[in-house]
């Protein structure tokens, strides 16, 4: 019997990555799964709570939609078989029925900054570690192998205490081929780019207005173009943007990437699209330094998701 493998999707991103992996493992039978959790916060999930994480039924509807379009054998839950292997772009939650499998975790993109929760997190074994956000990505220590996106990142997780031989760095699919977004038919060219954040969508504090006039600023009288994050309220946000900067361009839609791609300069906070920046040399304003952003910059070598998949094809043989 061929063994079974269930990838477990997210964020578009991580749905996305997990179908590309998916693509190189054809010798084997393979399932998936939009995220979940089989205890307190799927509870949570299904009475519509967590609408501004990756469990909420809106995410779920989308993963879906991307299973559908790529007519993939679905198992939510993963409740149809007792898996051979896992492959998840998160380890904040980790399913009790995963438990004891054999995993492997992939980078999704951008970790944020270790806050006070992060710490917190860390020293105390009550505190669940999906409240440290994404700065806790690796701390669960269940998995076999986690794929990461470059030898900077490698050792940022080694410093959080990841066991440095489960590290395997690989680059992460949809940043390992940037240069791809530069043949794009966007319609505008030169301009300052600003790709917003879902902060207030996820309860942290942000002061919009204050953000805008810095942007204002650095764009030093070229065009400001914003990108809004997917999970940030729309209407809201323009309404923001065209009082406080009127004349800028607002897109809710369309392919953040190549409107990296077209712009002469970008401004982002804690978000992956700035490995994109990065990785096409642009000048990119955020809340790292330019030096640390160059370290876990994706590395560049067009085939991440096979050589993710080459380590779980390991896994599983070993």
């Amino acid at each position: 019997m061929k063994k079974k493998i269930l990838f477990i999707g997210g964020s578009v991103n991580q749905t996305t990555q997990m179908l590309q992996i998916a693509g190189h493992l054809g010798e084997y039978e393979r399932f998936f799964s939009p995220f979940y959790d089989d205890g307190v916060l799927g509870f949570a999930a299904r009475s519509g709570l967590l609408e501004f994480s990756i469990m909420g039924k809106r995410r779920a509807e989308r993963t879906m939609e991307l299973y559908h379009d790529h007519d993939v054998e679905i198992d939510v839950g993963g409740r149809l078989h007792a898996y051979d292997l896992v492959v998840t772009g998160t380890d904040l939650v980790v399913p009790r029925n995963i438990r004891g499998r054999r995993i492997v975790l992939v980078q999704e993109g951008m970790t944020e900054p270790e806050t006070l929760l992060y710490h917190l997190a860390c020293s105390a074994r009550w505190v669940p570690r999906w409240i440290a956000g994404t700065a806790a990505t690796g701390l669960s220590r269940q998995y076999v192998r986690f794929c990461v996106a470059s030898e900077g990142y490698r050792e940022l997780f080694i410093g959080k205490g990841v066991d440095r031989d489960t590290i395997e760095v690989t680059s992460i699919p949809n940043f390992d081929d940037c240069e791809r977004y530069l043949d794009n038919d966007f319609e505008h060219r030169d301009y300052v780019l600003v790709c917003t954040s879902d902060n207030r969508e996820t309860f942290i504090y942000e002061n919009r207005r204050k953000n805008i006039e810095k942007y204002l600023r650095l764009a030093d009288g070229r065009q400001l173009i914003f990108k809004l994050h997917p999970n940030e309220r729309v209407v809201r946000a323009k309404g923001e943007i065209e009082r406080f900067s009127p004349g800028s361009l607002v897109y809710a839609e369309g392919r953040t990437e190549e409107m990296i791609a077209n712009c002469s300069m970008m401004i982002a906070q804690y978000s992956s699209t700035i490995f994109v920046g990065s990785a096409l040399n642009k000048v990119v304003h955020c809340s790292l330094d330019p030096h640390v952003l160059k370290a876990l910059t994706p590395l560049q070598n067009k085939s991440a998701a096979r050589r993710i998949a080459d380590v779980c094809r390991q896994v599983l043989e070993a």
